[in-house]
């Protein structure tokens, strides 16, 4: 037993020496001491500066073009109702009719009348002329005549606002009375309303003060007056309508109980997409800022001391810096100050950059090239 041991651990001690004999001899296969993994990519966008339209979101509601109220000008029973509530309707066209018995009793009464005072006033005339009456006898015939013309008007007219129509071209409510309804006694009863909606209204208004702020900044050359006659509708969903409208007047005077100035913009509406009372928001130029710089809001970071950005200093490496932002121009923001023209501010891969750290730095139009081109190539589909 003592024989085996002693040879078991005398193979094993030989083992060793082959193994060591066998390792690496410095041939610069082995990875040297210290080395890691390559610095990671990140994109980064050079700051510059420029011309920017600022522009400005404000709440409002929509109204109709047009609208016009049908209402029953005669006294009578609704005979029948002609229209389907929510339909477009064209002016002129016949939307309810009245029972007419008695005003067309009363038109060809008043018609027959007026026959006969017409003949009166012929035979007076010639009696006038070979002197059988008097000039007096001659007026007071011509007034008959006159007094059975105005009849016949008011029974003609009354026999024609028996049948109600359309006053305007536009989409029809619904129908404030049924069949078997007594209107207009009395008065003109309501019967409908019609609305033009193509174009539409916004309504909206905008805080006096902020206007007052606008015009010294104008005065003092920090900004410049942008055109606003063109503007945007914000949709409750989000989404931008997609035909723009303009901006009809701006209310010189403020409203003494809100502070507001009611403003009015007019949009194309051929697909009736737009209704009235739909709350939108309208959004439309208000001044220009020369030597602006915008960066992508996801490059804008929030900490403990507020906001800041991650740069690429010359060493490579990433260095936060403290910034103050304005305005948002759609996806970008306007920063008011800490950056510079230059600056290689990190827009993607935030996450992987820290303090101070080496990052290898990619333009940010060459990493979405880049990106583009490794996409497999899309398939048309029918």
């Amino acid at each position: 037993m003592k024989t085996t041991h002693i040879l078991t651990t005398s193979t094993l001690f030989a083992a060793l020496l082959m193994l060591a004999a066998c390792g690496p001899k410095g041939d610069g296969q082995q990875a040297p001491a210290g080395a890691g993994a390559p610095p990671p990519e990140v994109d980064v966008l050079s700051v510059t500066s420029g011309s920017v339209v600022l522009t400005q979101d404000l709440p409002g509601r929509m109204e109709a073009f047009r609208t016009a109220q049908v209402r029953a000008r005669v006294e009578g029973i609704v005979e029948k109702r002609l229209f389907a509530e929510g339909i477009d309707v064209k002016k002129g066209e016949a939307l309810f009719h009245i029972y007419a018995a008695n005003y067309r009793a009363n038109f060809e009464a008043a018609k027959a009348d007026l026959v006969a005072a017409r003949q009166n006033l012929e035979s007076a005339k010639k009696l006038l002329e070979t002197r059988f009456i008097s000039p007096q006898s001659y007026d007071q015939t011509a007034a008959k005549f006159k007094q059975a013309e105005a009849a016949y008007s008011r029974a003609h007219e009354d026999i024609d606002n028996t049948s109600v129509p359309a006053p305007i071209s536009g989409r029809i409510g619904r129908a404030m009375v049924t069949e078997g309804a007594l209107v207009g006694r009395g008065d003109a009863t309501l019967l409908a309303t019609v609305e033009q909606i193509d174009p539409i209204y916004a309504n909206f208004t905008r805080p006096g003060s902020e206007l007052q702020q606008l015009h010294k900044a104008f005065k003092s050359g920090k900004l410049k007056e942008a055109d606003a006659g063109k503007v945007e509708l914000v949709l409750e969903d989000g989404s931008i309508y997609p035909q723009q409208g303009i901006l009809l007047f701006s209310n010189l005077a403020v409203d003494p109980g809100t502070g507001s100035i009611s403003l009015r913009a007019e949009f194309p509406n051929k697909a009736h997409e737009l209704l009235p009372g739909m709350f939108v928001r309208v959004r439309f130029p208000e001044s220009v800022a020369e030597d602006s710089i915008r960066i992508p809001q996801r490059a804008v970071q929030i900490g403990a001391q507020g906001q800041f950005v991650l740069l690429v200093d010359g060493e490579g490496k990433v260095v936060p810096r403290p910034v103050k932002t304005g305005q948002m121009v759609g996806a970008d923001f306007i920063i008011t100050e800490g950056l510079q023209v230059g600056d290689q501010v990190i827009v993607n891969g935030v996450q992987k950059a820290r303090p101070g750290s080496p990052v290898k730095a990619v333009p940010l139009g060459q990493a979405d090239n880049a990106a583009a081109a490794s996409a497999p190539a899309a398939t048309a589909q029918k």
